[in-house]
């Protein structure tokens, strides 16, 4: 069971880090091709603002998972450092339990927004819903899961392994 998860947890993490690192991509190109068409061109293409924030957001959110993975989102380095083996077990699971719970949070409520966002459209893309740029909470929550649960099964802390 846990090299399933440990496996699913690196195929969704590695899927995770691609989306994000593929937004941060079209945001900069975008940002690049507004640039153009503003001050070059001097004809501004608006639609490229709402996109670009839109990248950024779903950028953020799906790079969440790999620093959950790795055990960067909550950090309790010395706590953990003075702590007896055995505490470090309870402390892990506390972070986990911690992560679960504001992650719920953002899923649940991020999904509600998303769904009451599908009656927006995004200003310059009149055709495009907003719940597709809100979608990004739930998902890269859905994402977030397994990688907390992951960092609990099999932690990653190379940073402080190296600095006992």
């Amino acid at each position: 069971m846990r090299s399933i998860i440990l496996r699913i947890d690196r195929a969704s993490t590695s899927l995770a880090m691609a989306v994000a690192c593929l937004m941060l991509a079209v945001a900069s190109l975008l940002g690049m091709y507004q640039i153009v068409t503003r001050f070059v061109l001097e004809q501004p293409a608006e639609w490229t603002e709402i996109l670009i924030r839109v990248s950024l957001i779903w950028m953020v959110f799906m790079g969440i998972p790999t620093a959950f993975r790795q055990g960067a989102m909550v950090s309790v380095d010395v706590l953990y450092r003075w702590s007896p083996k055995g505490m470090r077990r309870v402390l892990d699971w506390v972070v986990c339990l911690a992560a679960l719970t504001l992650v719920a949070v953002i899923v649940w409520w991020g999904w509600d927004y998303a769904q009451r966002g599908s009656v927006q459209s995004m200003a310059g893309l009149e055709s495009v819903s907003m719940f597709w740029a809100y979608l990004a909470l739930p998902v890269g929550g859905l994402f977030s899961v397994l990688g907390i649960v992951a960092n609990l099964i099999d932690p990653q802390r190379n940073e402080l392994e190296t600095a006992q």
